[in-house]
């Protein structure tokens, strides 16, 4: 497959997944009520939009040891989704950084699950 296309099925994936993660993690751990579905939904689309191209495009033609791309672009994600989600929505850092290392704990999981033979 193409890899433009596996970006792209990847891009939606993780925008769903995180997408979901962030509306659960706000309504039922952090109980917040103050903050609106449209904007935890709009929040999770733009943090997984901002970091998933540099995942796929700008970090591999620095590193192409596997384990090093997997534990730089992973942090490189959680904390800026973290300071994108703290922006956004108005909320403490920790709060922000517990909910973006879950978003990106669950999708590159489901990714790991899919992908296996």
């Amino acid at each position: 497959m193409d890899y433009r296309l596996q970006f792209f099925q990847s891009l939606a994936l993780t925008i769903l997944i995180e997408t979901i993660v962030i509306v659960i993690f706000f309504r039922f751990v952090v109980r917040s009520e103050k903050i609106t579905i449209s904007s935890l939904l709009v929040t999770g689309f733009v943090a997984s939009f901002a970091t998933l191209p540099y995942l796929w495009f700008i970090i591999p033609s620095y590193i192409n040891q596997k384990i090093w791309y997997i534990i730089i672009g992973e942090s490189f994600a959680v904390l800026i989704e973290s300071i994108i989600i703290s922006a956004m929505l108005r909320t403490k850092y920790m709060i922000s950084l517990l909910c973006s290392l879950t978003c990106n704990m669950i999708s590159f999981g489901t990714g790991l699950l899919l992908n296996c033979p």
